[in-house]
């Protein structure tokens, strides 16, 4: 019998590194794995991966991926919901944390709505407010701004900018750079920020090697840590 009603999108958390998904993730995520074959994610091998990790029994030649990363093409993406409209439920992933925040996936979500179709996300890590939750700053006035300039000339004027908008908005400033840069940028951040400025490094997240430390960046001068190549969360705050 023929029906018009629209599958449901759900937004998958995955993990943020590689360490056992039982101790990240609610049942709530492996149970509606159960019942979807449908995807949209941003790496086919990586989703493949992790569907086998949270359910080893679901047969990997029924699953249908499709690819959401810098590489598609924008046209290509309104194909991506088909089965949705066609009332099958399909499920949404990043490669690492929550889908949609700091992440390609928003795109589908922006198309499910448009479409009358119903997003539900489940719960699991975001690495962005869990290195929030530990910097000790304002958790009720941040932003997230993404990777910062990769010219000197640049960088520096825009951590400048971030600095006194924090002081200005009692607001907590939230970045990212490349995991090769890591050690680079928290260089940068103690040459060019206010020495009473508060920086918050929180790095491998939920990993048994997790490492987040808050002190100003006066202080970060005498911290030796190595962050080459974890990924990490950068968090600056100068309060008044």
């Amino acid at each position: 019998m023929q029906t018009n009603l629209k599958g449901k999108l759900y937004l998958l958390p995955v993990m943020l590194g590689d360490n056992d998904p039982n101790e990240v993730l609610p049942a709530t995520v492996a149970r509606t794995m159960d019942f979807i074959d449908d995807y949209v994610v941003e790496n086919s091998k990586t989703a493949r991966k992790f569907i086998k990790a949270i359910n080893p029994n679901k047969v990997q030649a029924s699953l249908n991926l499709f690819e959401l990363n810098k590489h598609t093409d924008d046209k290509d993406i309104k194909s991506f919901i088909a089965p949705l409209l066609a009332g099958k439920n399909m499920g949404l992933m990043s490669d690492a944390g929550c889908p949609g925040v700091a992440d390609p996936g928003a795109a589908v979500v922006k198309l499910a709505h448009e479409n009358g179709i119903q997003v539900i996300p489940l719960v699991g890590p975001s690495s962005i407010l869990l290195a929030m939750m530990a910097s000790g700053m304002n958790g009720q006035s941040f932003a997230f701004n993404g990777y910062l300039p990769i010219d000197k000339s640049e960088k520096k004027q825009e951590l400048k900018r971030l600095e006194k908008l924090s002081t200005d908005k009692n607001q907590s400033q939230i970045f990212i750079e490349t995991p090769y840069r890591n050690n680079n940028i928290l260089e940068d951040l103690i040459a060019i920020l206010q020495p009473n400025t508060q920086i918050c490094v929180a790095c491998d997240i939920t990993l048994p090697t997790e490492f987040i430390k808050t002190a100003p960046a006066s202080q970060w001068k005498k911290i030796n840590v190595d962050l080459h190549k974890r990924p990490c969360i950068f968090v600056i705050h100068n309060f008044k």
